[in-house]
């Protein structure tokens, strides 16, 4: 990984907070996507086209996957590629909320060497890079050291802890929710949060940038079944993410469905 890689992320970071802050969530044009994929607004595509010229133009060579670009194939053949979510918390930008972020990782091969998820209007940068350690503004990071899954503090959607898909009754954890899923693991990654989970399909660049976050500040991540997660997939959706502590990832793992048990949801 070229030295300047995360600077890169960082730089572009910090510009797409810029740009979004002179948008007004509440008063920004916005729209659906097609095909019930969610709503978009002017400040997402504003962001999203700066990061695509900016980071495109000082790494040529990297493929390009970005929730707000047409997808083009051709990254599956790059060695290395950008894996860009402008504004993650879409809706919570358009309530005029906080708790969006900017989502931006670089993977390498199918495993995430590069990350920043920013969040401007809170001034929270969180990074890493690959056997570099994570940090929040700098300063280093570390997930909870709970073992006890009983009582575990856990970001998740209420329709997770629905009965059918736990293998026994769900765990007695004391649920919490942020709009972004960026957000969410980077606070894991910190330690807020004992464990975050989302058993839905999940498009890689709500996660990537998260991913290695939470690795490198200790935690462990997986998709919902207990698989390690490959980024740069033809189909660029996970099968759900299940990231914690070291103690408590696999009892949460465990405790689900097995794949072949599986509910629709």
């Amino acid at each position: 990984m070229p030295e300047t890689d995360l600077k890169l992320l960082i730089e572009a970071a910090e510009e797409a907070g810029r740009i979004a802050r002179r948008f007004s969530g509440p008063v920004a044009q916005s729209w659906d996507k097609p095909d019930g994929a969610g709503p978009v607004t002017e400040a997402d595509l504003a962001v999203n086209e700066m990061l695509e010229h900016e980071l495109r133009a000082a790494r040529p060579d990297y493929g390009w996957l970005s929730e707000e670009s047409v997808d083009n194939q051709d990254r599956l053949s790059a060695e290395r590629v950008f894996i860009i979510d402008p504004i993650d918390g879409t809706r919570s930008f358009i309530e005029g909320s906080n708790t969006w972020a900017h989502s931006l990782a670089i993977a390498e091969k199918g495993e995430v060497i590069a990350a920043a998820i920013f969040l401007p209007m809170r001034d929270k940068l969180y990074t890493a890079a690959r056997g570099m350690g994570a940090f929040l503004n700098y300063e280093r990071i570390h997930p909870t050291t709970r073992a006890d899954i009983t009582g575990a503090s856990v970001l998740a959607a209420r329709p997770t802890m629905d009965r059918q898909h736990w293998r026994n009754a769900p765990p007695a954890m004391d649920r919490s929710h942020r709009p972004s899923l960026a957000y969410r693991t980077a606070l894991v990654a910190q330690g807020r949060y004992d464990a975050m989970f989302t058993l839905r399909p999940t498009w890689e660049w709500d996660i990537a940038a998260g991913d290695l976050i939470l690795r490198e500040a200790g935690a462990r991540t997986s998709d919902r079944f207990g698989a390690p997660l490959v980024f740069n997939n033809r189909d660029p959706r996970q099968k759900g993410m299940v990231a914690a502590g070291q103690g408590i990832h696999p009892k949460i793992t465990e405790a689900l469905v097995p794949e072949d048990a599986v509910p629709r949801i």
